[in-house]
Order: C-alpha cells, then sequence, then structure tokens
C-alpha cells in the first residue's frame, strides 16, 4: 500500500497501512527505542543529513524514527495530506504551526471559542510583536472584516469543544487563498473519520493525539498535517529547534490506539447523541449544544462538512448558580471530573462562558461520553439532576 491509495478504506489504513515490512514477520512493529542511526560508510552518513524531503529518512530520533515514521504515515493517509508530523503534545503541534507562520509584525484571526492553550499561546506571542484578533466565526463576513493587510494565519475550530460552534470552512479558505493568507484547523473532536478538512482547502489540520487518536487516556500527544513543501520548512527550523518530536513509546502506544479508533469513535458518538437527546427534554436543562441535534443552530453546517459526531458536547442548565452546578457535577458516579476528553472513561467539566458578543457571562456544563453503557450514564445523569431542580 502506498500513500498514492486514496481510495483505502479507513480500516485499512489504521490496520494495515505503513507496515508492509514485517519485521521478522511480527504483526505489530516493533518499538524503536533508539535515539541514533548508523551508516555504513561516511558517504551514506552525509548524504542521509542532506537529505530532501523524499530521501533516508531516519537519522536522529529528534527529527524522525521508524516507529514515528509509521504512526505520522497513517495520520497523514487519514487526513489526505502530503505530510504528518507528531510532537509531544497537542500545544506542541499548534505552537510550531503557528510559529512557522509569523514573523514580527504578523496578524492572526482566532475564534474565540478555540482551545484555551491555542488562544494563550497567541496572548504569548504579543510581547514579540505578534498581534491577534479574536472572532465568533459563525459568520463570514466577521472573519472577513477582522483580515488586516498583515494577517498571515485564520485559525478555526470547527467544531469548537466547549460551544461547538462550526465555521463555514469552505468559504474562509477560498478568502484566505484570495488574500494568500495561511488557514489552519484543530480537527480533534471530528477525528479525519468524521472530517478531513483539506478537502475544504485548509492548509494545516492539527490534531491533539491525547484525545481520540490515542485513545487510551495514557498518552500526551499532537499532529501537524500539511503538505510536503511546508512540512520541511517546519523541520528546517521550528521543530528542528523547537525539538517537540513525539517520543517513540508514546508513538507505540498511539499506534496501538489507532487500531481501534473508527470503532471507539462511533461507540462515542451513539452514547452521547442518546444522553443529549434525552436531556433535552430534561426541565432541568435550558439548552443542549450538541452537532448531531435537529434542534442545532448548524444543523446545515454539520451535514455539509462533517459524516458524523463524536462523544463531546456541552448543555447550558436553567438554574445559574455555580454551587448547584457544581453540586450536580459532583454527584456524577460515572462522570469523573477532568479537563481532558476523548479517552475510554466519561467526564464532566463546568466552565463559566463569556462571550464578546454577550453582555453576561453564563455557566455551562460539559459533557463527554466514554464507552460506558449508555443507560448508566443516562441514570447517573438522571440521579444527580437533583442538585439542578
Amino acid at each position: 500500500m502506498h500513500p498514492s491509495d486514496s481510495d483505502l478504506s479507513v480500516e485499512a489504513i489504521l490496520i494495515h497501512f505503513a507496515e508492509e515490512n514485517k519485521l521478522h514477520g511480527a504483526v505489530t512493529p516493533p518499538l524503536f527505542q533508539n535515539s541514533l542511526f548508523v551508516f555504513d560508510t561516511t558517504e551514506e552518513l552525509v548524504a542521509a543529513l542532506t537529505r530532501t524531503p523524499d530521501g533516508p529518512p531516519f537519522v536522529y530520533s529528534r527529527s524522525s524514527n521508524p516507529t514515528l515514521d509509521i504512526v505520522e504515515r497513517k495520520i497523514a493517509a487519514l487526513e489526505g495530506a502530503e505530510s504528518c508530523k507528531a510532537t509531544g503534545g497537542g500545544i506542541g503541534a499548534i505552537s510550531v504551526a503557528l510559529a512557522s507562520e509569523l514573523q514580527v509584525g504578523a496578524h492572526v484571526v482566532i475564534v474565540e471559542s478555540a482551545y484555551g492553550p491555542a488562544r494563550g499561546f497567541l496572548e504569548f506571542m504579543k510581547k514579540y510583536g505578534v498581534a491577534h484578533t479574536l472572532v465568533e466565526g459563525s459568520e463570514l463576513d466577521e472573519i472577513v472584516g477582522a483580515i488586516r493587510p498583515e494577517t498571515t494565519v485564520i485559525y478555526l475550530e470547527s467544531p469548537s469543544s466547549m460551544l461547538f460552534r462550526i465555521q463555514d470552512i469552505t468559504a474562509v479558505t477560498a478568502i484566505a487563498k484570495e488574500k494568500k493568507i495561511t488557514t489552519m484547523i484543530d480537527n480533534t473532536y471530528c477525528t479525519p473519520v468524521y472530517m478531513q478538512p483539506m478537502k475544504y482547502g485548509v492548509d494545516i489540520v492539527l490534531h491533539s493525539a491525547s484525545k481520540y487518536l490515542g485513545g487510551h487516556s495514557d498518552i500526551n500527544g499532537g499532529a501537524i498535517c500539511t503538505d510536503r513543501e511546508r512540512m520541511h520548512r517546519m523541520m528546517k527550523s521550528e521543530m528542528n529547534y523547537y525539538s517537540p518530536t513525539m517520543h517513540p513509546f508514546t508513538a507505540w502506544l498511539m499506534m496501538r490506539g489507532l487500531r481501534t479508533l473508527k470503532l471507539r469513535v462511533r461507540q462515542h458518538r451513539e452514547n452521547a447523541d442518546f444522553i443529549a437527546q434525552w436531556l433535552e427534554t430534561c426541565p432541568e436543562v435550558e439548552r443542549v449544544n450538541h452537532v448531531s441535534l435537529p434542534s442545532f443552530p448548524q444543523r446545515d453546517r454539520y451535514e455539509r462538512f462533517m459524516t458524523g459526531s463524536t462523544g463531546l458536547f456541552s448543555f447550558v442548565p436553567k438554574i445559574q448558580d455555580k454551587a448547584k452546578i457544581y453540586g450536580f457535577c459532583d454527584a456524577l458516579k460515572l462522570f469523573a471530573r477532568g479537563i481532558s476528553w476523548g479517552g475510554f472513561e466519561s467526564l464532566v467539566i463546568p466552565a463559566q462562558i463569556r462571550e464578546h458578543l454577550q453582555p453576561e457571562p453564563y455557566w455551562l456544563v460539559r459533557l463527554f461520553c466514554g464507552l460506558e453503557n449508555a443507560e448508566e450514564l443516562k441514570a447517573d445523569i438522571e440521579q444527580a439532576l437533583v442538585h439542578l431542580a
């Protein structure tokens, strides 16, 4: 199987792609836990050091490693990208990708409900002369109106991980290409199983591999997917000097997680759809933010860009009382209190949201439906809802 085999199924990529060479017939590729690679001759070493992006890949594990290579090729194939680089964390992927497109005086347009550390990185970059503008992101005119002559990046997260807003990706990328602006998107929620943003013109796709791609809450990782030329520039500069490359053992664990990715996200989707539909009927709930609900305000965009939803959604309680909301969260038994998501376990976190277009902040509860039995998850929420009565 080769990267040109674009007709491969998701299952074939996850199980077989990039694993053509079976070392000693091992069905699972081994872990290459080495820091460097040696060569038979000095000439071969020098040639490897001056390689092109398509040349011999393995010199030093700070840059590349056979275990990483398998994982990166799989993710690139899933996303329909020419190249992928796995990093030690999601914010590592985000910061490298952003830094590769920034210089003193640059400007970024970013959706306000994007992952907090992504917005935090841009706050950090202010001291280097980089500015940014937050936009709600639902309306194209707002995004276009935020663009400046010095804008180099438009950063999307669709859907976003608290409010689940969906941007019109095709329209945004069309404007960006016209103005020679790089587009980036965080595709962690959908995974490439349910959306491939490059089909809609996105230049760089980012992932927190700590979530669905790993799937077992036992790794921290990230991924950058883009074209070969852009990745080569990152490898020569930001990836080389920041050294955020994923460790081989983490990549090996991630490879294990990828085997069951499609099965897991399907179960997460079924559980979340079941719980979200039921919560809409509960008198304690004002609104449910779940992209696959018929009532979701951007349902048309969900159907246009995504082929499925996953396990993460939020709801707004009718009672906006911090103590009662905390009481609800603390009463849950199967939903643990935690900030992440995408693993096997169900999670809950309350958040006070302040939108720049809204005069007052409000509370919501974000739920992540893990792989437990859906009826048991419902019963757990039902017994805790007494705190929101």
